[in-house]
């Protein structure tokens, strides 16, 4: 049976790096954030684009609709140059940041949730605040999150 959910493949990583836009790292940490959407139920999407222009760096939507995000951030400089993070709560009714364990968590706001990721899975630490979607908002992000998935399956272009 071929996997629905395609996951990214393992890739190298060099935690003594500690440079902004990491992309080895991102990879893996989305990976594992991945692999537990789908032990949660969720059917998780990666870059997923937002209709306020921004991507999400993962998104899940589980059986009733509700949607979770996950803002994967490979190191400080990472966190600290991106800040664009709010601008993703008005299309979720979970946010979570996602890092890896040695990431320096009293960086984070404590009013979101947290996940602890590696390159083969991860774990809640701390469970996201509950802000549900508006129907409207649910009705659109669902459409939009229905379409990106379907394109991305038969390697179509998507129409905004």
């Amino acid at each position: 049976m071929q996997n629905v959910f395609p996951l990214p493949g393992p890739v190298p990583s060099d935690p003594a790096s500690d440079e902004p836009g990491r992309p080895d790292r991102t990879l893996a940490l989305t990976r594992g954030v991945t692999r537990l959407f789908i032990d949660l139920g969720l059917s998780p999407l990666c870059e997923f684009r937002l209709a306020n222009g921004r991507r999400a760096d993962v998104a899940g939507i589980d059986r009733r609709g509700k949607f979770v995000i996950a803002e994967v951030k490979s190191c400080r400089a990472d966190f600290d140059v991106d800040q664009k993070w709010p601008d993703y709560l008005d299309f979720c009714d979970q946010f979570y940041f996602a890092v890896d364990p040695d990431f320096p968590r009293a960086l984070l706001p404590e009013t979101e949730g947290l996940i602890i990721a590696d390159d083969y899975g991860a774990a809640i630490a701390r469970t996201a605040e509950e802000r549900p979607l508006n129907a409207a908002r649910r009705k659109a992000v669902t459409l939009r999150f229905a379409r990106q998935a379907a394109a991305r399956a038969f390697a179509a272009p998507l129409i905004p």
